[in-house]
């Protein structure tokens, strides 16, 4: 009997997540014996901190390995709504905060909780690559709002305003940003924020994950925090990147309890409760003072070393353009003067993609390419990696890039 091999027109709209790609290729590669640096995945070097690591493993050991409620336990989710009160300063109770298995859950079960079919959800790129294919999971059309590294990728908002319609349902912001690491002040949050109060069915999701991570002088304000705004934000936050956690799984969305009950009904049929170890830990995590006290410091401290050392380096190649990160931990470069130029043995790079599997083959670094984020001029390089690492992968990759010269004028 023949089987019926069709998918469902989601799976045929969705694009499998690149740096997940990345990350098994150069796995495979470096299982192989081959000398790969990665720096295609946001994710910290360090190690969680041990504070939360015996939280942990305490909660093992005492049993606490059932399920808890399907939301989060009342402890963890009280927790978050005093931090969210004494941070952000936004205030919830805990019937309005969802704990999930990471942020990205906690961003697809809102996109799945406000959007009906049809509805266009607003992104401005480069964007985060998962953005866009949530949308299309949700059967809602993702609409990209364009930036430019002139302005260092912040919204133009008369663009913004000539891209709202009646469709537009939810407005995606992350700040600070992945991939650029740009930040929004306040003021043009503020303007933001006037121009959503004039659509009516318009929400905004507000990804904080990178909130702790930043880079004085720039300061991080919680969109919902804003005149008029915490009715039509949903805050998503998690504890993967400041806190050095991505392997235990844990994020959490607050908002309207309208908006979160919708979300907690989604999750009880679709994962249940997180896992309970890691909401053990992630009480700990915040019992380690204010943005994650001195632990949190000394790793946003050296990101920012190796943020200055890429942004040194590279400013020193012709033809290569960027934006200095404010936050996050990700360079998101210009590398497009290197485009057109066509290498024996491996063929033309004519665009992110090619540029990044060329340093792959020839450098041996492993980068995400911008088109992936929805700006093919570019290429995003995570400093979640040492300064010795840092350093060995920037030798390669000029190496690699002074045998193609730019191929435009500079």
């Amino acid at each position: 009997m023949d089987v019926d091999l069709t998918l469902s027109p989601r799976v045929d709209a969705v694009k499998p997540c690149k740096t997940l790609a990345i990350l098994d290729q150069t796995t495979a590669l470096v299982k192989a014996g081959a000398p790969v640096i990665m720096l295609a995945a946001g994710e910290p070097d360090f190690n969680t901190p041990s504070v939360i690591a015996e939280a942990g493993i305490n909660a093992i050991r005492e049993g606490y390995t059932k399920y808890t409620a399907n939301a989060g336990t009342l402890d963890l989710r009280t927790a978050i709504c005093q931090k969210l009160k004494e941070e952000n300063g936004i205030s919830y109770t805990p019937d309005q905060v969802v704990v999930s298995n990471g942020a990205k859950q906690s961003i697809l079960q809102a996109v799945l909780a406000v959007c009906s079919p049809g509805d266009e959800v607003i992104i401005p790129a480069p964007f985060w690559v998962s953005y866009p294919e949530i949308a299309w999971l949700a059967d809602t059309t993702p609409v990209i709002v364009p930036t430019s590294i002139s302005r260092n990728f912040l919204m133009d908002l008369k663009l913004l305003e000539a891209t709202l319609t009646e469709k537009s349902r939810l407005l995606i912001l992350c700040s600070p940003s992945n991939p650029t690491g740009s930040v929004y002040p306040k003021i043009l949050l503020k303007e933001i924020a006037e121009i959503v109060a004039k659509h009516p069915r318009l929400l905004v999701l507000s990804d904080e994950i990178y909130e702790h991570i930043i880079y004085a002088p720039a300061v991080h304000t919680s969109f919902a925090s804003l005149p008029g705004m915490w009715e039509r934000t949903l805050t998503v936050n998690g504890f993967s990147k400041a806190f050095a956690m991505t392997g235990w799984r844990l994020g959490y969305i607050a908002g309207p309890e309208h908006f979160i009950s919708a979300c907690a009904k989604i999750q009880s049929q679709f994962t249940s409760s997180a896992s309970s170890i890691a909401q053990k830990a992630a009480l700990a995590a915040l019992s380690m003072g204010y943005a994650g006290g001195e632990t949190v410091a000394t790793m946003v401290k050296a990101f920012r070393e190796r943020r200055d050392f890429l942004v040194e380096s590279f400013g020193e190649l012709e033809g290569v353009k960027f934006s200095e990160p404010q936050g996050a931990f990700y360079l998101f470069i210009d590398l497009s003067c290197y485009y057109g130029a066509e290498v024996e043995g491996f063929g033309v790079i004519n665009g992110s993609e090619s540029l990044c599997r060329y340093l792959l083959d020839r450098a041996q670094v492993a980068l995400l390419p911008g088109d992936a984020c929805g700006d093919d001029t570019c290429v995003r390089i995570s400093y979640a990696s040492s300064l010795a690492t840092l350093q060995e992968a920037f030798g390669r990759i000029k190496k690699a890039l002074v045998a193609l010269r730019p191929t435009v004028p500079v």
